[in-house]
């Protein structure tokens, strides 16, 4: 199985660090990875992305031109990748910044309130990491339990940081069980 991959959204939203978390959790998996980031002018506010791919054969190259997965954090990544979405592919919409639904049909769209739930478990800072939640829950690209694992080695001499993000991260789980649900 092949997963593409891109995340996208303004810079400083954690889209690099969601992409970083995947590809460690793939390779913890002993899948083949390969992340690639793409800055905006600015670091902070301008727009930011990556590609991620995790798949059980060998990569060929690490460019994503038609994604399986989209991730957007903001409107205007939205409106930039879900054109280059696969037909049959996910989207994920944090949908506490952006008020429109997809406009394809051909997808499977999963509207993630990440702001929401991130004020909710009282840090605004690990939005990003409940949508990463949302994204393991919703592809199944890696094991959420290989994204803990890659959490705690790259914030190993941050250990105040684990326990909020964990949190956030099954929460983001919890929110695409709940949709897949109903």
């Amino acid at each position: 199985m092949i997963h593409e991959m891109i995340m996208a959204g303004f810079g400083g939203q954690g889209v690099m660090l969601m992409g970083q978390l995947l590809t460690y959790a793939g390779m913890l998996e002993n899948r083949n990875v390969s992340w690639i980031p793409s800055y905006g002018p600015e670091m902070r506010g301008g727009t930011a992305n990556c590609s991620v791919i995790v798949s059980d054969e060998p990569i060929g190259a690490p460019v994503v031109s038609e994604p399986t997965t989209v991730v957007a954090m903001n409107l205007p990544s939205l409106d930039k990748f879900e054109s280059s979405l696969r037909p049959g592919g996910i989207l994920i919409i944090n949908s506490s910044l952006i008020d429109r639904n997809a406009q394809r049909r051909d997808i499977q769209t999963f509207r993630v309130p990440a702001n929401d739930i991130a004020a909710e478990l009282g840090n605004n800072k690990v939005t990003n990491m409940v949508v990463l939640g949302a994204l393991v829950a919703a592809t199944g690209a890696v094991e959420q339990d290989s994204v803990l694992q890659a959490f705690a080695k790259i914030f190993a001499k941050k250990p105040e940081l684990k326990t909020i993000n964990e949190q956030a991260i099954r929460r983001g789980v919890e929110h695409i069980s709940n949709l897949k649900a109903n």
